[in-house]
């Protein structure tokens, strides 16, 4: 599995002249635009202390999010001729494209905490240490994620063209560019709103990476609490809800 996922990461870039380069250039060329369009053109770096770290934090992990609910919903269906031709547990498509994703995502996290270090003195503090904690609940979330809409995209084949439409959605309301808990204040948010912005999946999953290297400080146990939850949950169901179909794939 983890052969497959590093296979497909240099089946990715095999074809450019810069190759692997690419996968740190990328993020940085993205988290540059945002910043213009977004922190400077829109002004939502205002109240945001360290916004360039805020900002890239966001765009990452969100990029991981959002791969593995695009790549996820769509694994059993790229791979429908392996699926038809050979015998090996159905579960692996899924699971390869979050695992390939992740692996695309490595050389990003680490520019990240290039930045971080650079935008905020050169400080770092003992919270740095659940960085890598912080991915591996943004990878199981991802994995159960994936799990769930590519049995769902297999069963009704239309939902695949919903998905595009799901990423761009939850970017806009989980805070990638601007901080939730500010625009909350500030619209002065029903409580219940609220709650649903701050802790919905998405949302839970930039939180835990930016606490951990932003404006480091002593971790939220609740917002923890409940990303471990959310990746607990997703992972669980998925598997079970994916495993109860696995006579069906590849049927035509």
């Amino acid at each position: 599995m983890w052969a497959m996922a590093k296979g497909e990461f240099t089946s990715e870039h095999r074809d450019n002249y810069l190759g692997f380069v690419w996968a740190v250039i990328n993020p940085l060329l993205l988290g540059l635009a945002y910043f213009l369009i977004f922190g400077l053109l829109l002004g939502t770096a205002r109240g945001i202390d360290n916004f360039i770290t805020f900002l890239t934090a966001g765009l990452f992990t969100y990029a991981l999010f959002s791969l593995a609910l695009t790549s996820g919903s769509k694994s059993l269906m790229s791979k429908m001729s392996l699926i038809r031709s050979m015998q090996f547990p159905r579960v692996l498509p899924p699971l390869v494209a979050v695992l390939s994703a992740f692996v695309s995502q490595l050389p990003a996290f680490g520019v990240l905490l290039l930045i971080a270090l650079w935008d905020q003195d050169w400080q770092v503090t003992w919270s740095w240490l659940l960085y890598p904690v912080a991915l591996f609940i943004v990878l199981v979330m991802g994995l159960g994620i994936a799990m769930l809409t590519a049995r769902l995209v297999h069963a009704i084949r239309d939902l695949a063209n919903l998905m595009p439409l799901v990423v761009r959605l939850l970017r806009y309301v989980s805070g990638v560019f601007f901080s939730i808990e500010l625009q909350i204040e500030r619209l002065q948010a029903p409580e219940l709103v609220a709650l649903a912005l701050q802790y919905q999946p998405a949302a839970v999953s930039l939180t835990l990476v930016r606490e951990t290297i932003w404006n480091p400080a002593a971790p939220d146990l609740l917002t923890w609490a409940i990303g471990g939850g959310w990746a607990l949950l997703f992972f669980v169901v998925g598997f079970v809800f994916f495993w109860r179909g696995e006579g069906s794939y590849g049927r035509a």
